[in-house]
C-alpha cells in the first residue's frame, strides 16, 4: 500500500526475498516463441501478408497514390533543377577522387537516383557520389591497377597504354560497386540492418574527416598539375605528400590559381548561403556559376594550349553500353568492397534519419539497404562507381522545398539532359576547378575537427575513439583504417564493463535511498554491512577485476581470513586433545608453557584442507573469532556480518564467471559473512538455476527484491532491539523510517521505540 503525504510517501509492504515474494504472487505462465514458431510466422502466408511485403519492398506504391500535386509538385520541380545542378557538378568532380574520366561521374549522379525512386524509404536523400565513397573507391582502383600499370610500362605506345589503363582502372570500379551493391543486398535480403549500430557517432565523425582529409591531399595533383604516382598500401598519404613536394617546383601557376579563386568563391558563397537560409528562397547555385565562368573563360582565351592546363576533355554524349564484373577482381576486393558496403549505408541512414525525425515519417533501415544494394549493383553495370548520399547535396534537395522523392527523379532528368544533350559543352572545363568544387563540399565535413573539443568535455572514451579513428584512416589507408576503428571502438567496450567503476553505498538520509557514500555527507551505514554496487555486465574479462574491487571495498581477503582461522583450529585442536586447554566464562585458558608447530608445514601440505569450510563440531565449545585466542593464535578480526551485492545493473553472468561468484560467495560465507544479492530479476536467477549454482552453501534464499528489503531482514535478523548505533547516528532527521515486526515502512511521525528506529 502506498499512502501519499503532500510530496512525501508511506509504503507498507514485508520485507520481501526474492523466494517470499515469488510464493506470495505466483507468476503467470507464458509462451516464449521458440525458432521454429518464428520460422513458421515467417513461412505462413496470407493476403494481407503479401501486401505488406509488396509494400514494404515497393515504398513508393504506399506514397505516389497519396501525392498531393498541387501543394507538392512545384516545390519539387523547383527542388529538382537545384539539386540535379548540384548532382552534375559533383559527379564530374568526385570521378577525379576514382581516378576514372569525369564523364562517368555523371552516371553515377543518375542511375542510382532512378532505383532508389522506386526502392528507398526516405522523402528528402539525394542518392548519388559521395566524396568518402569515392575516395575508398579510388584507393581500390589505384591499388589493383598499379600492378598493370608496371606491366604495361615495358609497352613502346604510351597512349595505347592510357587507353588500356584507363579501362582497367573502369572495370575495376565498376566490378567494386557492384560487389558492394551485393552485399549490401545480401544484408538488406537478410535482415542485418542493424550492423550499422557497431559504427558509433563519433566513429563516423572521424572516419569521414579522415576520408575528407585523405580526398584534399589527393586533389593537390589536379590543382597543381603534377605527375603524381598512385600510392595504395598504408602510409600512401605521406608518399604522395613527398610525391607532391618533391615536385612542388614543377606546379601549373594558371590551374594553382583558378582553384584557389574557385575555392575562395565556394566557401564564402556557401557561408551566405547558410548565414542567411532563411531569407533566401533558394541558395544561390554557386557551383553552377562558376562552372560556367571557368569553362567559358577557358574556352575563350583557349587555357588548354596557352597555359598548357589540364582539361575535362572530349565529353561523349550519350551512354555507353554496360559492362561486365571481373570475377577475379571480387575475390581480391572483397574486404574492400564490403567497407564500401557498410560505410555507404551507415552515412545515407544517419543522414535520412535526420530527416525521417524531422518530417515523421518512418524508415526502415533494411530496405534502405536493399535500394542502395540495387542502386549500386545498378550502376556498376553502367559504368557508375558507389554512392550514397552527399550532404551537401541532400541538404540542397530539403533546402529548396523537396518534398518526396519525385524531386530526386527530376533532379535525374537534369543529369540526363547534360548526358545525351550538353555533354561536350563542358569539355574545356579545367579538372583544377572540380578538384576545387570537390573540396569545396568538404567544408562541412572538415568542420568536424571541433568534435575533438566537445567529446572531450562529455566522454573521454568517445574522444579517444574520435582521434583513434581518425589515425588510422590516415596513417593506415580507408579500409584498413575502417577495420582497426571498428576493432579499436569494441576494445574500449571492453573495457568500460572490464574496468567498470563499483561503489560502497550507504543510507541516504536513513531512508530507503542508496547513494555511494563518497558523494554526500549525509550518510549512514548500519553496523556490520557493507552494500556493494557492481555497475556492469560480470563476464570472463572481469570477474577477476570484480574480485578485487569487492576486496577493496571490504577490506580483507575472505580466503586470507578462511586459512588463517582453519590454521588456528588445528592449534585449538591440538591443545584440546592433549588437555592443555580449558574454557572459561573469561575465556580460554591454557596450562601449557610453550607449544610450537610449524605454519610452513600446514601452508605447504595441507592447503586444500584449509579452503574447506570451518568445522566446530567435534568441539565442546564454540569459538568466537573476534575474541582473543589461546597462546597468542593470531586471526585477523572482521566486524562485517553481512555483505550486500546490488546486481540491478548486472545484465548478465557467463558460465564463465559464475564459477568465479560462487567462489567468493563460499569464502564469504565460510567465514560467517551472510551474503544478499538484490535487483536482480527473475531470468538471471533461473539461469543461475539451470547451471546449478546453488548447493547447501549458496542457496537461491540470499535473493532480494531491493537492497532495503535486504537491509531490513538484517537488521531483523540480527536483533537491533539492543541498538549499537552511534549516537550521532541517532538524531532525528526529516525522512526519519522505522521498523514493523511485519516488516513494513512508517513515516516517523508514527511513535515507536527509540532502540527500533532505523
Amino acid at each position: 500500500m502506498i499512502e501519499p503525504i503532500g510530496n512525501q510517501y508511506v509504503v507498507a509492504r514485508p520485507v520481501y526475498s526474492a523466494n517470499t515474494f515469488g510464493e506470495e504472487h505466483k507468476k503467470k505462465h507464458r509462451h516464449h516463441k521458440t525458432f521454429l514458431d518464428h520460422l513458421k510466422l515467417c513461412c505462413s502466408c496470407s493476403t494481407q501478408k503479401a501486401k505488406r511485403i509488396a509494400l514494404s519492398f515497393f515504398p513508393i506504391a504506399s506514397w505516389l497514390p497519396s501525392y498531393r500535386i498541387k501543394e507538392w509538385l512545384l516545390s519539387d520541380i523547383v527542388s529538382g533543377i537545384s539539386t540535379g545542378l548540384v548532382a552534375v557538378l559533383q559527379g564530374l568532380a568526385f570521378a577525379l577522387l576514382v581516378t576514372i574520366p569525369p564523364r562517368y561521374g555523371l552516371y553515377a549522379a543518375f542511375f542510382p537516383v532512378i532505383v532508389y525512386f522506386f526502392l528507398g524509404t526516405s522523402k528528402h536523400i539525394s542518392v548519388g557520389p559521395f566524396p568518402v565513397l569515392s575516395m575508398m573507391v579510388g584507393a581500390v582502383v589505384t591499388n589493383v591497377v598499379s600492378d598493370a600499370s608496371t606491366t604495361l610500362e615495358s609497352s613502346n605506345s604510351t597512349e595505347n597504354n592510357e587507353s588500356i589503363l584507363e579501362q582497367k582502372k573502369l572495370v575495376v570500379a565498376t566490378t567494386v560497386t557492384v560487389l558492394s551493391g551485393i552485399i549490401q543486398l545480401v544484408l538488406g535480403v537478410l535482415r542485418i540492418g542493424f550492423v550499422v549500430i557497431y559504427l558509433s557517432e563519433s566513429l563516423i565523425s572521424a572516419f569521414t574527416t579522415a576520408a575528407a582529409v585523405h580526398v584534399l591531399v589527393s586533389q593537390l595533383k589536379f590543382m597543381l598539375q603534377l605527375s603524381v604516382p598512385a600510392h595504395a598500401d598504408p602510409f600512401s598519404i605521406f608518399k604522395v605528400l613527398e610525391s607532391v613536394f618533391t615536385q612542388i617546383e614543377k606546379t601549373n601557376i594558371a590551374d594553382l590559381v583558378t582553384s584557389l579563386i574557385i575555392l575562395v568563391i565556394v566557401f564564402v558563397f556557401k557561408e551566405i548561403n547558410q548565414r542567411y537560409k532563411s531569407k533566401l528562397p533558394v541558395p544561390i547555385p554557386i557551383e553552377l556559376i562558376v562552372t560556367v565562368i571557368a569553362t567559358g573563360v577557358s574556352y575563350g582565351f583557349d587555357f588548354e594550349h596557352r597555359f598548357n592546363v589540364s582539361v575535362v576533355g572530349q565529353m561523349d554524349t550519350g551512354f555507353e553500353p554496360p559492362i561486365t564484373p571481373d570475377v577475379q577482381i571480387f575475390q581480391d576486393t572483397i574486404g574492400d568492397s564490403f567497407g564500401i558496403a557498410i560505410v555507404g549505408f551507415a552515412v545515407a541512414f544517419s543522414v535520412a534519419s535526420v530527416y525521417s525525425l524531422k518530417y515523421d515519417y518512418p524508415i526502415d533501415g533494411n530496405q534502405e539497404l536493399i535500394a542502395l544494394g540495387l542502386s549500386n549493383i545498378f550502376t556498376g553495370s553502367f559504368r557508375g562507381f558507389a554512392g550514397s548520399t552527399a550532404l551537401s547535396r541532400s541538404g540542397v534537395q530539403e533546402s529548396t522545398g523537396g518534398k518526396t522523392q519525385v524531386a530526386g527523379l527530376l533532379s535525374a532528368v537534369i543529369v540526363l539532359i547534360v548526358i545525351v544533350a550538353i555533354a561536350f559543352l563542358l569539355a574545356p572545363l579545367q579538372k583544377s576547378v572540380l578538384a576545387a568544387l570537390a573540396l569545396g563540399n568538404l567544408k562541412g565535413i572538415l568542420m568536424q575537427f571541433a568534435e575533438i573539443g566537445r567529446l572531450w568535455r562529455k566522454d573521454k572514451y568517445d574522444c579517444l575513439v574520435w582521434i583513434m579513428t581518425f589515425i588510422f584512416a590516415i596513417v593506415l589507408g580507408l579500409g584498413l583504417g575502417l577495420a582497426a576503428s571498428v576493432a579499436f571502438q569494441l576494445l574500449t567496450i571492453v573495457f568500460r564493463t572490464q574496468l567498470c567503476m563499483s561503489r560502497t553505498l550507504a543510507h541516504f538520509g536513513r531512508s530507503n535511498i542508496y547513494k555511494d557514500r563518497k558523494d554526500y555527507s549525509d550518510m549512514y551505514e548500519p553496523e556490520g554491512v557493507k552494500i556493494f554496487r557492481c555497475p556492469s555486465p560480470i563476464y570472463f574479462a572481469n570477474i577477476g577485476f570484480f574480485k578485487q574491487k569487492l576486496i577493496d571495498a571490504v577490506g580483507f581477503t575472505p580466503l586470507r581470513i578462511l586459512r588463517k582461522r582453519n590454521k588456528a583450529l588445528k592449534k585449538i585442536r591440538k591443545l584440546q586433545k592433549r588437555g592443555l586447554l580449558q574454557v572459561t566464562p573469561k575465556g580460554f585458558i591454557c596450562t601449557a608453557d610453550g607449544f610450537k608447530d610449524s605454519d610452513e608445514e600446514l601452508d605447504n601440505n595441507q592447503m586444500e584442507e584449509l579452503d574447506q569450510p570451518i568445522n566446530t563440531t567435534d568441539l565442546p565449545f564454540q569459538i568466537d573469532w573476534n575474541a582473543d585466542l589461546p597462546l597468542n593464535i593470531m586471526v585477523p578480526k572482521i566486524s562485517l556480518h553481512s555483505l550486500i551485492l546490488d546486481f540491478s545493473a548486472v545484465s548478465f553472468l557467463d558460465v564463465s564467471s559464475m564459477r568465479g561468484l560462487k567462489t567468493i560467495l563460499q569464502d564469504f560465507i565460510r567465514i560467517n559473512v551472510d551474503v544478499y544479492i538484490v535487483g536482480t530479476d527473475d531470468d538471471f536467477i533461473e539461469k543461475l538455476a539451470r547451471c546449478e549454482f546453488f548447493d547447501d552453501e549458496v542457496k537461491d534464499s540470499i535473493f532480494f527484491l531491493t537492497i532495503h528489503d535486504a537491509v531490513l531482514h538484517i537488521l531483523m535478523k540480527k536483533d537491533y532491539s539492543t541498538s549499537k548505533f552511534n549516537f550521532n547516528q541517532k538524531k532525528e532527521m526529516k525522512s526519519d523510517f522505522t521498523i514493523n515486526t511485519n516488516g513494513g515502512l512508517r513515516y516517523r511521525e508514527y511513535q515507536v521505540p527509540l532502540e527500533t528506529k532505523f
